[in-house]
């Protein structure tokens, strides 16, 4: 199960998004949200419900409702990367360097850390024709830490809801 978490050391999230260049956003007014897109994403479904917050939230303060009978649709899927990074600067306790000494080799300075680089996609699609006019992607490292979670997630939804409705960027 993947943690949909940014470490505050690695606040940066870079984020794109790309749309139909034949859609009217102005005809959009009301979303709900595509349960069955939001089911296959790969996260704990606390995870999910502070997202759709997050989107909901945004959506809102752009002037949208939500409506059992919507003009758009909203679903969210998820990536994960694992990264594997080792570190080696190898001056032993000689300060001969990368691991070499004229005693014996060593590995004093060789440490691997571990880290998940995790991708939102937040999905918008016409609800009359099916068909998706927008997505909006977030990619940033991941933690397991829990204390600044609800505050990362909103942080990561707000910076891909920036680029909503196309040609509004700031």
């Amino acid at each position: 199960m993947m943690l949909f978490v940014l470490m505050a050391s690695c606040s940066s999230v870079r984020v794109a998004s790309d749309y139909d260049k034949n859609a009217d956003f102005n005809q959009y007014k009301t979303f709900a949200f595509y349960k069955p897109g939001i089911d296959k994403a790969e996260i704990s479904d606390l995870d999910k419900r502070r997202i759709l917050r997050a989107i909901e939230s945004e959506l809102m303060a752009k002037g949208f409702t939500k409506s059992e009978n919507p003009d758009m649709l909203v679903s969210i899927f998820t990536k994960a990367r694992e990264q594997v990074n080792v570190y080696n600067n190898g001056f032993g306790p000689y300060g001969y360097g990368w691991g070499w000494s004229p005693y014996y080799w060593n590995n004093y300075n060789t440490s691997v850390s571990t880290s998940t680089e995790g991708t939102l996609y937040v999905d918008f699609i016409d609800a009359n024709k099916k068909e998706m006019i927008w997505q909006g992607m977030g990619t940033g490292y991941l933690s397991q830490k829990m204390d600044k979670k609800e505050e990362r997630i909103k942080e990561f939804v707000a910076k891909i809801m920036e680029k909503y409705p196309p040609g509004m960027q700031k």
